[in-house]
């Protein structure tokens, strides 16, 4: 992968943990470099992005200092993704949010136009793009 693509996506990583900018233009950022999809492991610490010619690239991410829920909540996550849609929550809010629901991660596949969120027994909540 080109320095150019892998300085983009982690300006713009960078940028959302920082709550300098929202999921759409991290989604249109990652459009213009071929990002295809990309996961968060909130407990790995890290995100993977996959572009759409095989290329992947993994970087290291601080996770709020909450404790992951036991139980996964759906419900509580949609509130967190509401809330974003909204602009009224930006990504750090986010995680913890949706960390505190249960989530351990999540994977945004762009190509799909979804979210696919996770639980710790396996539990999901699929989200789509707004249209």
């Amino acid at each position: 992968m080109d320095s150019t693509k892998q300085d983009l996506i982690r300006e713009s990583f960078a940028a959302s943990n920082e709550g300098r900018i929202h999921f759409g233009e991290v989604i249109k950022q990652m459009m213009e470099v071929g990002v295809e999809s990309y996961s968060v492991d909130y407990r790995g610490q890290a995100a993977t992005y996959y572009l759409d010619n095989d290329e992947v690239l993994s970087v290291t991410m601080e996770a709020p200092p909450v404790a992951i829920g036991r139980n996964f909540d759906a419900k509580a996550v949609q509130e967190a993704i509401r809330g974003a849609q909204r602009g009224a929550v930006m990504y750090p809010e986010f995680k913890r949010l949706s960390m505190q629901a249960g989530c351990i991660g999540y994977t945004t596949w762009i190509a799909g136009r979804q979210v696919t969120y996770y639980g710790r027994k396996g539990e999901t909540h699929v989200e789509y793009f707004p249209s």
